[in-house]
């Protein structure tokens, strides 16, 4: 496996992390430290999970496939539908985006790179390169939901998003989860 390879898992794996960013980010009660947090969170579990995945190799592959865009698919949902919920209410803070929140967030974004150690890393035989690569998955993941961040904000001060951005972020939060589960 070359580093070009690794490289375009690694974009590839970003997606998600990425598309919940920029749902995220165009609520603009999001604060700042919330968004720098879920930079590193969605880098890391990306990086810890493609690590653990390439280090257990194939074992379970059979049986793990389909459980992460299940399980990923129904965290999405159910954090759109709390947006929705909140665009109803009338006290705008988010009180309900917890810390354990923003974890299961991470880790459900970051399930499929679990996979991919499993099903691609698995035939290396060097721990060194498996964290070498799986750190390569971590930077670009928390580059590319940087950068959706960034993204967000600016389409944020549209004044038809800024008005309806919880609506907006769980409409495609909630489509997102629906595509991880059926696709």
């Amino acid at each position: 496996m070359t580093i070009i390879n690794v490289i375009v898992i690694s974009i590839a794996l970003a997606l998600d992390a990425s598309a919940v960013a920029l749902s995220l980010g165009i609520n603009r009660k999001i604060e700042d430290k919330d968004i720098l947090f879920l930079i590193f969170i969605f880098g890391f579990f990306q990086s810890l999970l493609a690590f653990i995945g390439g280090s257990l190799g194939c074992l379970f592959n059979f049986y793990i496939f389909a459980l992460p865009s299940l399980a990923g698919g129904i965290v999405i949902i159910f954090v759109g539908i709390l947006m929705i919920q909140e665009g109803f209410s009338e006290e705008k803070n988010i009180n309900k985006f917890t810390l354990f929140m923003k974890m299961l967030i991470g880790i459900s974004v970051s399930i499929d790179a679990f996979v991919i150690g499993f099903s691609i890393f698995n035939s290396i035989n060097s721990l060194s390169i498996i964290i070498n690569y799986s750190i390569i998955i971590g930077l670009i993941t928390s580059f590319l939901t940087s950068l959706s961040f960034n993204i967000s904000k600016k389409i944020s001060k549209i004044k038809f998003i800024r008005e309806y951005a919880d609506f907006l972020g769980g409409i495609i939060l909630i489509l997102f989860g629906i595509k991880m589960i059926l696709f």
